[in-house]
């Protein structure tokens, strides 16, 4: 029981620690008045969290595809807590970020940004958020094939998310975010953020379940 606790504890702080990454990089992507050099700077996001093995939902949603049926109940159990961390890291940032003299600065983005996505149909966010799962996929698989070079890998990880950003694909812990910063939590709120966590999940696990059918 210790271990399980140690263990969940460090599960926890990793993606709490994910969440205040995402938080920082969704408070440049509001403050940068172009839109590409808001996309290219909040991979920084992405890039920190894989140097420093913290735990993105986004991230590791996509491996639960890969696990043997004995370690699916742990490794949910895991993304639980993974979705529950980052969404607590990325409601202090913008609970911080609402209280500073930064909030002039993204406010108004961020206001925008999220009456846009509540307007939005469940199709429509469904659509945006899977193919944003796959390319969150993309990002952190290539990052971990070291056979690859350094270069390639550190370009793939900036590559996929100036793209999901740029097509305007959804993100459910970025929206987190943008949702904690612009102060618009609601039951609906709530709703849209699950459909984008279903859509980020399906789509991440399109690339590595094709894999499964290719080899077999």
């Amino acid at each position: 029981m210790n271990k399980l606790l140690i263990k969940s504890c460090r599960t926890l702080l990793n993606a709490v620690l994910s969440g205040v990454m995402i938080g920082i990089a969704g408070t440049v992507y509001l403050a940068v008045k172009n839109g590409y050099l808001g996309a290219f700077l909040f991979a920084f996001a992405l890039m920190s969290i894989l140097c420093y093995n913290f735990k993105l939902f986004t991230g590791s949603i996509g491996y639960l595809a890969t696990q043997k049926k004995s370690d699916l109940p742990d490794y949910a159990y895991s993304l639980l807590l993974i979705w529950l961390g980052n969404l607590a890291g990325c409601y202090a940032v913008g609970f911080l970020i609402r209280n500073s003299r930064t909030l002039g600065k993204v406010n108004e983005k961020a206001q925008a940004v999220c009456v846009e996505k509540l307007a939005d149909t469940p199709l429509s966010i469904l659509i945006l958020a899977f193919f944003c799962g796959t390319l969150m996929y993309l990002a952190v698989e290539t990052y971990k094939r070291k056979e690859l070079g350094e270069i390639f890998r550190f370009a793939a990880v900036f590559l996929c998310v100036a793209i999901f950003i740029l097509c305007g694909f959804e993100h459910c812990i970025a929206n987190m975010y943008y949702f904690s910063v612009a102060g618009l939590w609601s039951v609906k709120t709530l709703i849209c953020i699950l459909l984008m966590t279903l859509g980020n999940a399906l789509g991440s696990w399109l690339i590595p379940l094709a894999d499964k059918l290719r080899k077999d």
